[in-house]
């Protein structure tokens, strides 16, 4: 069921210009936005509102008791919990992507990572802070992703999920540790994981499909299948996609396309830049050695 967001909403009816946006989960929403020349005031009802700007915003102007003051640029970070109200004077150009989710899913989270329930999550307002986990997270997964491509639902569901963890643990009033993951997962269970992989690669996969087939969180199942397999899901099901790729371009002569849609790419360019970057060569270049 679709989610509607307000501060999303809020910014439809502006000058904003939306660039890019996608449902991660029930709760969850991504959209990549641009401004220049607006003034904003934003409301967050019902949902907790993370950004960070990715370009420019040295004109971006936040109001508080004193007046309007700045402090944007790149790689600086705003949280607008749930029920905040906050007024932007937006004069010259800026960048920025925001992740949404309910306070529900946040709520959801935090019993399925520490299995407590707290009686409330008070989210912390920040303005243009600095924090380089919440920019690693942007940048080097979230924003090199294709947000359309089915193949990267897996890697967007993971950096999302780590981020409203990492936003629970530093800025909320929990100050929960982490819980120590010891083991990985039972045998039985890694092996249907990995059957419903294998046999799901044409499919979108979020990290909330892999967790429920295990019945855990998808804390707890991201560090145990790591513990498991040595590498991270989202890394084992594209491992998986190449592999079973590569078998068909070597046994097949199925199209490049059809080869593409079977192994979860929505497209042959984004299957042959994926391949390159695992084996060194193209789909069309190994095709090709074949018939040498």
């Amino acid at each position: 069921m679709h989610q509607e967001y307000q501060a999303f909403e809020t910014l439809k009816r502006h000058q904003a210009t939306l660039h890019n946006t996608v449902e991660l989960a029930s709760g969850v929403r991504l959209a990549a936005w641009s401004n220049k020349h607006d003034c904003i005031t934003q409301e967050n009802p019902s949902h907790h509102t993370l950004s960070l700007y990715t370009a420019d915003g040295y004109e971006s102007y936040h109001k508080t008791r004193s007046g309007w003051q700045n402090g944007g640029g790149p790689d600086r970070f705003c949280i607008m919990p749930k029920e905040s109200v906050s007024s932007w004077d937006i004069r010259d150009d800026l960048s920025f992507v925001h992740l949404y989710c309910t306070d529900a899913h946040l709520r959801q989270l935090v019993e399925q990572t520490w299995d407590r329930s707290p009686a409330a999550i008070n989210v912390e307002e920040c303005i243009f802070d600095e924090d380089p986990q919440i920019t690693l997270l942007y940048r080097q997964f979230l924003l090199r992703c294709q947000w359309q491509e089915p193949s990267d639902q897996l890697i967007l569901s993971s950096a999302a999920n780590m981020l409203m963890t990492h936003m629970l643990t530093r800025y909320t009033q929990l100050q929960w540790a982490l819980p120590q993951i010891r083991g990985g997962l039972a045998p039985m269970v890694l092996k249907r994981v990995v059957e419903f992989i294998q046999n799901h690669l044409a499919q979108p996969l979020q990290l909330a499909d892999l967790a429920s087939l295990a019945g855990l969180s998808e804390f707890h199942f991201a560090r145990m299948f790591r513990q498991s397999t040595g590498i991270a899901p989202h890394q084992f099901v594209m491992q998986a996609r190449i592999e079973h790729a590569e078998a068909l371009l070597r046994s097949s002569t199925m199209p490049l396309i059809d080869i593409a849609l079977e192994c979860g790419f929505s497209s042959a360019s984004h299957f042959s830049h994926r391949f390159k970057a695992m084996r060194g060569v193209t789909p069309s270049i190994l095709r090709q050695e074949q018939k040498i």
